[in-house]
């Protein structure tokens, strides 16, 4: 989807994509590193990001690398961990004010991207390892993190979910990481999976904002080559496993408000040509607050704290959250069943058909108003394989039809429902 003509470029060790645009008084610089999600790595992975982040060797604290970016008009910089579909995505992402509009002469995003650069590939070494203090504190900080999930009742039984859907997948990994792994984890073990990162991941460098071309190849050979790495597609095939049988689990903790989450198998991923249907039936499904789920599960029948669904795009997976009292378990799961059912059988009209369509579409418009949001859109493109133009992804979910959305429906599967209630709740 393209708003601005995107060129990209395979450079040494990175592939550039540059975005030319003056609609933006910054210029956004991100630079996403991706590997096949796997068991062994995944709590490094949830790291590393924040302990590069906190020094680097000619900024040995975070006070001077804050302070260094400050100075240079408020650049910030932030970094995440995410699924998708069977990989691992880390983002550093960083805005940083367009000097054109200044009147100030000092080479701005020069100096930026050469303090992006340390975080990512000059980080404080002690020995062999990094920053002993550095580590402590961050593993500590990832470690109470792990811990208040627990606390968060409505993301803790998404990871139940996927821990019972997806089990075997590499999808179920916890992208926050495993407790269990920090004993191991040791300054020194830490860097030697950065360095393998840093070699053996995928690197995609998006710039967009008002820059030429040339400036911005010019500016990122500099602070981005990576001489050792030929930047080979590590991609992970996604696994779209058949359901044999619906798995239902009930699991009871100290809770007041029982958790109903329910997945299914779309068998539809971003960039198949009915992926545009799929985002229509989410919508009238579950998407927003004129939804099957939002009107009869909440607001007809009363019997749940909030109700809507959403779908994984590079996994195939459709998932359904609601917030219920305990006693009102079955009658709540059977509502939900039946809007699928409903769903299935064509009960929606052709109204909500294109109100549902302006909808995501201007769902889809606001994302790319944002330049971050525009580079997701481009990432998430790129690694299924299926780019295009803004209008024609746009013209694409205007042709879908209710009769797509009935087909769409009858591919979708049920797979597991998971309840965490109550010690003396319902089942």
């Amino acid at each position: 989807m393209k708003l601005t003509k995107e060129t990209i470029l395979d450079k040494e060790g990175y592939r550039l994509h540059i975005l030319p645009s003056k609609k933006y008084k910054t210029i956004t610089i991100v630079a996403k590193f991706k590997a096949p999600l796997k068991r062994e790595g995944i709590t490094e992975r949830a790291l590393l990001p924040h302990v590069l982040q906190k020094a680097t060797s000619n900024h040995p604290n975070i006070r001077s690398l804050q302070s260094a970016f400050e100075n240079l008009y408020g650049t910030a910089l932030s970094s995440d961990g995410s699924k998708k579909g069977e990989n691992h995505v880390i983002s550093f992402r960083m805005e940083v004010v367009n000097e054109a509009y200044l009147n100030d002469e000092e080479p701005i995003l020069e100096e930026a991207l050469k303090l992006f650069h340390e975080v990512l590939f000059d980080p404080k070494k002690e020995g062999d390892g990094f920053d002993t203090d550095i580590v402590k504190r961050e593993k500590q900080t990832l470690e109470q993190k792990i811990t208040s999930i627990k606390d968060d009742k409505m993301s803790y039984a998404n990871l139940r979910l996927m821990d019972n859907m997806c089990k075997d997948e590499p999808y179920a990994l916890h992208v926050h990481g495993y407790l269990e792994d920090f004993k191991d984890i040791t300054p020194e073990s830490l860097y030697s999976y950065y360095e393998q990162m840093i070699k053996g991941d995928m690197l995609d460098v998006y710039v967009i904002g008002d820059i030429p071309s040339k400036d911005v190849e010019s500016l990122t050979s500099r602070f981005f080559t990576r001489k050792n790495s030929d930047n080979s597609d590590n991609d992970q095939v996604s696994v779209s496993k058949q359901v044999e049988e619906v798995s239902e689990i009930v699991e009871k903790e100290e809770v007041k408000q029982g958790k109903l989450h329910l997945g299914y198998r779309t068998y539809t991923k971003f960039g198949e040509d009915d992926y545009y249907a799929l985002q229509i039936f989410n919508g009238i499904y579950g998407g927003f607050p004129s939804s099957k789920l939002f009107m009869n599960v909440r607001e007809k029948h009363s019997l749940a704290y909030y109700a809507a669904s959403r779908f994984e795009s590079h996994k195939g997976l459709l998932l359904v959250f609601s917030g219920v009292d305990p006693k009102d378990y079955k009658q709540a799961k059977s509502i939900i069943l039946e809007q699928m059912d409903a769903m299935k059988a064509g009960d929606f009209t052709e109204q909500q058909v294109e109100e549902t369509k302006e909808q995501v579409i201007n769902q889809l418009q606001e994302t790319m108003d944002n330049a971050n949001g525009l580079i997701e859109v481009l990432y998430h493109q790129m690694i299924s394989g299926a780019e295009m133009p803004a209008d024609e992804l746009i013209e694409n979910i205007r042709k879908v039809t209710k009769d797509d959305v009935i087909k769409m429906a009858n591919k979708i599967e049920l797979d597991t429902i998971y309840f965490l209630t109550s010690k003396d709740g319902g089942e």
